[in-house]
């Protein structure tokens, strides 16, 4: 146990996070994601539901800049339906920490996976709300302002 690290996150995640770069993308899958089938590299937060796992990795992970598309979600299918409940969580838990990168950018069902696969990592909850996929872009950490 470490001070000032949501327990959530399992070492693999921390070590993974440390690894990635400016521009590296980092999946954050629902249960029904096929995770292992798209993942280079899959951690595993089974037990937990993806908003306290955003929560947790957005407390450590800066995002892209918002003409980037920071944040993705799998497009609704049914054009005429409305967007999922839990994408209004989302926007809540990213402005706690980013609060000018909400937007969700959405990405169309197989062009989401063929990202994913492009993913540095994927990280496969037990969330149970459909739709609750997301891409994360990392951004940069600096003393500059405009970043």
């Amino acid at each position: 146990m470490l001070k000032g690290i949501s327990s959530i996150l399992p070492p693999e995640l921390l070590k993974i996070m440390m690894e990635m770069g400016h521009g590296d993308t980092l999946v954050i899958g629902d249960g029904n994601f096929p995770a292992a089938a798209c993942a280079k590299r899959l951690v595993r937060c089974d037990g937990h539901s993806v908003l306290p796992v955003l929560d947790a990795i957005l407390q450590l992970f800066p995002l892209d800049q918002p003409q980037s598309d920071p944040v993705c979600v799998m497009q609704v299918q049914d054009k005429d339906a409305p967007q999922p409940e839990i994408w209004a969580s989302f926007r809540e838990t990213i402005s706690k920490y980013e609060p000018n990168k909400t937007a969700l950018t959405e990405i169309e069902r197989f062009e989401f996976y063929e990202q994913a696969k492009q993913a540095y990592a994927v990280v496969a909850t037990g969330e149970t709300a459909i739709y609750a996929n997301l891409i994360l872009k990392k951004g940069v950490i600096t003393d500059e302002p405009g970043w």
